[in-house]
Parts: structure tokens; C-alpha cells; sequence
């Protein structure tokens, strides 16, 4: 009863981006606190042009000219086929195609990350993951009196077949099932083979113990199968699984071991990579709440272990990152924690191209997809736009810095090698953008500087630069120093090929650049 009267009491004060039975065909809204609410699939919006205030300041008129690079116009243009997956959770099937599943049963699949091809779009007529899925998920959907489905995950394992772990959750209270399905394709049909996990029974305390939704599988570098998975409530936990059964392996405390959060921190969709440039753990989490203006945003923590203990770029321990006893989505005892891959922002117009701004608002619940035989890592995930909650799924290169720390192109992938900059194309006058280390609901904007040949930096951020090779960059501006990547990228706003950076602080703060063609 304790809980109920808190949970009613945020509800007088708070509109919450929580966890309900969203049906399929609706549009995003705000319900009910407790835990995150994943929207239905939908048609991807185009993304549209930023107007909003205030304007950009004028770019500074630089002493020295910038010559356009050559070899970025021989590039052709990409075009892209875009789809509204929730959630995206990636693998790379048998067939060399790449799939993402994501909440209410929606699925895609594509070739190159940039034309996708949706073929589930929900929980009822049409699913075609699972046959007759209420009734086939019907132990699941009881237990937390829904009708819908959220971020699931689907891994291959030691037989061959494709096993996807599923969550349903009531909305009101953290009252969620996690299961598995099997089936010989990553189209399915997926048989289900029984929910092994729940969570809001009486006596379950919300305050120290995970919601069972959002999991992820993941093989380490042993061969061993584990499950990190979580949302608000008591945080993010992680089990290790049979890879033979797809099932929990016994011997385990019920939820496993605890990695950080409690006492409903909004922070949730675990997702677990291993490196072997660095032989670390990368832990990716969500912070905020999923809606426009909530703000959504990416983090990353690392472990020598997939079970933990995990570390942000301060090395501050995660277990530590959480509410303080007796809060409820109180942000600023947990937004320190965890360095900041990306969260809501505006890259605003170049005056010198007269091209339209972009905007991405609350990006998150990501996956990531590690290509072992190129050295090269993809982030997956949702993000909505401006003026709109709609949404729609983006890939983005990331990089790891000389901290190793992962920072993620600023422009979506659009084909791009990896590969050196040209001398003339790193110098120029740039849009930069830092996207500090808050759970930001404001978009943060990009401001103009010029980074000039003599390793100076001038105009709204003041500093200085060099990247010798064309590839590794160290950026200081107001005396803050920053690693990272320069890299080829494709400017929608410029509609243009162009030079780009990311980096990275020792605070875990991620900064962009984006040059003037």
C-alpha cells in the first residue's frame, strides 16, 4: 500500500513518460508514472526543417579562405528508406541481413543500414513474428493485464535458432513478465517457450528490485550468455543464461546481480558490447523519459566484466548512479553518472550554405552493432523531431577515443569509409556542438567557430586543435580538452558531403563538429 500511495502521490505532481499498454494504432502520449511507455510502430516523419528560437549567432568572418574538398564532391549522394521501430534491438542473421525487433512487436530488416524494410508492424493483425500472438503470449499478457508488448531482443545461439526474449508491463506499477520465443528464421514464426522472469507480485519492493522488461543477450568473450535488463523501478540487473536452453542458469539469486539504480531513477534499455580494441564491457543506458521533450538521452559505462563493476569517465562507480532514498525521477541525483554518447539537440542552419537545420530530440534505447571483421562498431536507435513526436530509426557510426571512450558521429550513416581526412578538409568554419552532461528536455544548440590551419580555434568557443593524421583529433575550447575522431559525413542540412568530428572529455561529455562545405 506503501507503494500504491507514493505512486498516486507523483501522479499529482508529475506528467509521466511511463510504461503502458499503448494499443498498436496510438498516438504517443503522456500516462501514467512508473515506468517508460514505447510508442507503437508509425510511418517515419520526414525529418523537418528548425525554425525554432533563438537564432544562431552570426559566423565569424575568418582570416583565412577554405577550400572545398574534391574528393567529398566526387562522393555520390545517399538516399535512405526510412522505418518507425521503438526500441531497436540489432542482429545480423545467417542470411547477412541486418534485423532490428522493437516494442509491439515491430521489425525491420536491411542490407546497409540505410534502406529498411518493415515487415511487423504490431501486437495484433499485423505481427507476423509470432502466429496468433495473443494467444500464443497469453501467460505473458495476463500477468500484466495488457495486450501489447515491449523492447525485446533476439540472439543466436549455440543451436543454430533465433531466440527472442520478450517483456509485457501492466503501466501503472512495474507489473512486467520477460520471456522466450524460438523459431529457425529471424522472421519467425516464433514459438513461445515460457516467461521465466516477473516482477510486481505482492511483496516485490520497486524501490530496490528491477521491472523485468527491456533485455538484452549478449555472449562475452568467454562464450558465456548472459541477460542485462531493466527500467526504472530498482534499476538494471543482469543474469547469466544457459546458451543451450536460452533459460537462466541456476544457482542465481531471482534477478541476478545488480549493476546501478534504485528508487526509480529514469534510467532503462540495458544494452552490453564487448570491444576487443579495448577488452572492455560497454554498458549503454537510456536516461530521461522517451517522450519529445522529456529528455531521452544515451550514456555508456564500462567493466573488465559483463557482470560488473561498471565505471563512467570519471570512474565513478555505477552502482552508486540512482535516486536517493525516498525520491521518485528525481534527475539530478543520477544525470552525473555515465558519459553522455548524445541527448536532444539542434545543429542549426549555416548561413554560408543557406541550408535548413536539424534536430534531433530524445534519442535512445539503442543497440549496437559491432562489425568484428572491420573494426567497426554502429549505434541503433530511435529518435523523434521537431515539432512532432513521431519517430524514426537512425544509425550513426561511433568511434572509440584515445580514452577509449565511445563517441558517435554526428551525422546519420550514410556509407561513409573510415578513413583520413584530406588536409584541405579539416581546417574550416564549423557548427559545434557540446552536449553537456544533463537529462536534457530543452534541445542544446550548436554555436559557430572556425578552426584554422594555425591550430587555433575562434568565434563563440575559443581554443585550439590538431589532428596531424586526418583521423585523431584534440580539441581544447575554454580550456576543456577533448579526443576523438575526424571522419567523412553527410550533411542533410547542407545536403553535401563534409568533414566531421566527434569527441569526448574526461567528464564524459560528447562534442560535435560539423564543417561548412
Amino acid at each position: 500500500m506503501r507503494y500504491i500511495a507514493l505512486i498516486l502521490a507523483v501522479l499529482l505532481v508529475l506528467s509521466c513518460t511511463a510504461c503502458s499498454a499503448t494499443a498498436p494504432e496510438a498516438a504517443a502520449t503522456e500516462e501514467p508514472a512508473a515506468v517508460q511507455t514505447p510508442s507503437a510502430a508509425q510511418e517515419p516523419e520526414e525529418e523537418p526543417a528548425v525554425t525554432s528560437e533563438p537564432e544562431p549567432t552570426e559566423e565569424p568572418g575568418p582570416r583565412e579562405e577554405f577550400a572545398s574538398v574534391s574528393a567529398y564532391e566526387q562522393m555520390e549522394k545517399p538516399d535512405y528508406a526510412d522505418v518507425a521501430v521503438h526500441d531497436p534491438s540489432v542482429i545480423r542473421a545467417d542470411d547477412g541481413q541486418y534485423y532490428i525487433f522493437g516494442s509491439h512487436m515491430a521489425a525491420a530488416k536491411t542490407a546497409d543500414f540505410m534502406h529498411w524494410e518493415m515487415f511487423s508492424r504490431d501486437a495484433g493483425v499485423g505481427c507476423t513474428l509470432v502466429e496468433n500472438v495473443q494467444k500464443e503470449m497469453e501467460e505473458a499478457l495476463t500477468w500484466a493485464k495488457t495486450n501489447t508488448f515491449w523492447a525485446p531482443c533476439v540472439t543466436q545461439l549455440n543451436d543454430g535458432r533465433y531466440y527472442m526474449y520478450y517483456c509485457t508491463c501492466e503501466g501503472s506499477s512495474p507489473l512486467s513478465a520477460l520471456g522466450v520465443a524460438v523459431s529457425d528464421s529471424p522472421e519467425g514464426p516464433y514459438k513461445n517457450l515460457g516467461i521465466f522472469l516477473k516482477s510486481g507480485m505482492p511483496g516485490y519492493n520497486a524501490t530496490v528490485y528491477p521491472n523485468a522488461i527491456d533485455p538484452h543477450t549478449f555472449f562475452d568473450k568467454e562464450n558465456r550468455l548472459w541477460m542485462v535488463y531493466g527500467s526504472y523501478s530498482g534499476g538494471i540487473y543482469i543474469l547469466e543464461m544457459d546458451p543451450n536452453t536460452g533459460f537462466p542458469l541456476e544457482g542465481q539469486e531471482e534477478y541476478g546481480t545488480k549493476l546501478l539504480g534504485k528508487n526509480h531513477s529514469r534510467i532503462e534499455g540495458p544494452y552490453i558490447v564487448y570491444s576487443p580494441e579495448t577488452d572492455y564491457y560497454y554498458l549503454f543506458l537510456s536516461y530521461g523519459g522517451l517522450a519529445a521533450g522529456d529528455g531521452y538521452n544515451i550514456r555508456v559505462c564500462r567493466s573488465k566484466n559483463p557482470d560488473g563493476p561498471y565505471e563512467d569517465a570519471e570512474g565513478q562507480p555505477m552502482i552508486e548512479c540512482g535516486g536517493r532514498s525516498g525520491t521518485f525521477f528525481n534527475d539530478p541525483d543520477y544525470e552525473g553518472y555515465g558519459a553522455k554518447v548524445m541527448g536532444s539537440y539542434v545543429f542549426h542552419a549555416s548561413s554560408a550554405g543557406g541550408a535548413d537545420g536539424r534536430t534531433y530530440l530524445s534519442p535512445g534505447h539503442n543497440s549496437v552493432y559491432y562489425d568484428a571483421e572491420k573494426g567497426e562498431y554502429y549505434l541503433i536507435f530511435h529518435t523523434r523531431f521537431a515539432r512532432s513526436d513521431s519517430f524514426a530509426v537512425r544509425v550513426h557510426r561511433l568511434f572509440l577515443n584515445e580514452d577509449g571512450w565511445f563517441t558517435a558521429s554526428p551525422t546519420r550513416y550514410s556509407g561513409e569509409p573510415v578513413e583520413a581526412v584530406p588536409e584541405e578538409g579539416r581546417a574550416g568554419i564549423y557548427r559545434i556542438l557540446s552536449h553537456e552532461h544533463d537529462i536534457n528536455g530543452k534541445a542544446h544548440e550548436s554555436v559557430n567557430a572556425v578552426l584554422y590551419s594555425d591550430g587555433t580555434v575562434e568565434g563563440d568557443v575559443n581554443g585550439t586543435w590538431s589532428c596531424d593524421d586526418g583521423v585523431h583529433l584534440t580539441i581544447t575550447l575554454d580550456g576543456v580538452r577533448y579526443t576523438g575522431q575526424m571522419n567523412a559525413g553527410y550533411d542533410e542540412s547542407q545536403k553535401a558531403w563534409t568533414t566531421v568530428f566527434t569527441a569526448m572529455n574526461g567528464e564524459g561529455v560528447s562534442l560535435w563538429g560539423i564543417r561548412n562545405k
